[in-house]
């Protein structure tokens, strides 16, 4: 019985305060803004994917493995 009231803590903790600015997004009319998180996170991937491209041609220029 415990645990359940545990999970549904978090589970209310992560639907009414961490989503709260999720749901102020959604209620936006201007789909540019709603979808700013999105393009921030696309951003920090292909920032993340080209430096490890980067690092995989160091590692390979040096011939380690």
């Amino acid at each position: 019985m415990i645990a359940n009231n545990i999970f549904k803590a978090i589970g209310d903790f992560f639907t009414n305060v961490l989503f709260s600015p999720f749901n102020a997004l959604r209620a936006m009319d201007n789909w540019w803004l709603q979808s700013t998180i999105s393009w921030i996170f696309i951003v920090i991937t292909f920032i993340a994917f080209f430096y490890w491209m980067g690092e995989i041609r160091k590692y390979k220029k040096a011939g380690n493995e």
